[in-house]
């Protein structure tokens, strides 16, 4: 059964940094990537970052410099480390693993329950 375990959210006041964590279970992670999305009230769900299975890493526009995504292989865990954080980043935050074949088609494509991020002002 694959499971995707989120945690770290909460409240925290502009400018402050919190670090979430997805734990993966079920697949094999190393050959996987790992995304972080986010949606806010009345808006899309959109992609904040992305890692691939060599580290290579994606962020949008809005959160470049601020936020920060890893992974550890040995742990199944991919983070997001976010710093300075601004009230339009409130939102779900929700982690989700895919993987490609060789040829392109998605193999498989899974996501968190997700977890709630709120910024004060």
């Amino acid at each position: 059964q694959v499971q995707l375990v989120e945690s770290g959210g909460g409240l925290v006041q502009a400018g402050g940094s919190l670090r979430l964590s997805c734990a993966a279970s079920g697949i094999t992670f190393s050959i996987t990537v790992m995304d972080w999305y986010r949606q806010a009230p009345g808006k899309q769900r959109e992609l904040v970052a992305s890692i691939t299975t060599g580290r290579i890493t994606n962020y949008a526009d809005s959160v470049k410099g601020r936020f920060t995504i890893s992974r550890d292989n040995a742990k199944n865990t991919v983070y997001l480390q976010m710093n300075s954080l601004k009230p339009e980043d409130t939102a779900v935050y929700y982690c989700n693993a895919y993987r490609r074949s060789d040829y392109g088609r998605l193999a498989y494509n899974y996501w968190g329950q997700g977890t709630q991020v709120t910024v004060s002002s």
